[in-house]
């Protein structure tokens, strides 16, 4: 199994997300899915855990997930649903995270967005490819309370197989923040990521600075030799209108 499973704590942590209302706590509604996971070293773990409480299931995956992108891990981003139709995770208003009015910074909300967005890109991701960030947009269009944040990122069936059947492309990901202890007639913040994911083997090549030339000359090739048959059936239906003029005479 992937060396993301020697990551597990051997102990797990006392610290907890701070408990929220359930008054305060918006609603996140489930995707019902009928397509099975596909196997990647993320649901790997996700099968290992799936039979452990709630809580200590969601402190094991917030560990693990922390030591997989290691800045991600410093903020104290908890994993609260991990599944590959949707992920919700958290962020305290810790001092760490905190802006100059006492809420936490906008970076850090976006970081939070982010964290769902990929993670649940990854989950439905083959093992032999990999995903980049491309862009994202944020609208923070009021003021953020002084309470725990969390961010909602789903996919839908059609998606996953999406990403499934494209060995290189690229997704727009909404993603919803939820100011856990705002008024409950304040609409969520809306983030849009997009992610693109290639294969592992080109990235590699683009790092190295070995980027295939036959694969750029075989775009210029494909492109030059589009234009031939075009300008050919140009050619063509130009032929075959002289013959018709030439005929009616």
């Amino acid at each position: 199994m992937s060396g993301l499973l020697k990551k597990l704590p051997i102990k797990l942590s006392n610290k907890m997300p701070v408990k929220v209302s359930d008054s305060t706590k918006a609603p996140v509604k489930k995707i019902n899915s009928t397509l099975k996971p596909i196997s990647n070293q993320f649901t790997k773990l996700l099968s290992v855990t799936k039979y452990l409480p709630a809580g200590a299931r969601s402190s094991i995956l917030s560990k693990a997930f922390g030591k997989v992108v290691p800045y991600v891990g410093t903020t104290g981003i908890y994993y609260e649903t991990v599944e590959p139709n949707q992920v919700v995770v958290s962020l305290n208003n810790s001092k760490a995270v905190q802006n100059h009015i006492g809420s936490i910074h906008a970076v850090a909300i976006t970081l939070l967005a982010e964290t769902a967005t990929g993670f649940i890109l990854g989950l439905n991701l083959p093992s032999d490819r990999v995903l980049l960030i491309k862009s994202y947009s944020v609208n923070f269009y009021r003021p953020i309370k002084k309470g725990q944040m969390a961010a909602v990122a789903s996919l839908s069936d059609e998606q996953r197989l999406d990403i499934l059947n494209t060995p290189k492309g690229e997704m727009v990901i909404p993603c919803v923040i939820h100011d856990r202890e705002s008024d409950s007639d304040r609409d969520p913040i809306v983030v849009e990521m997009t992610w693109a994911w290639i294969p592992k083997s080109e990235l590699e090549a683009r790092r190295l600075g070995k980027v295939s030339e036959s694969s750029v000359e075989s775009d210029t090739v494909t492109e030059a030799n589009s234009k031939a048959e075009e300008a050919t059936g140009k050619d063509s239906q130009s032929a075959a209108n002289d013959d018709e003029t030439a005929a009616s005479k």
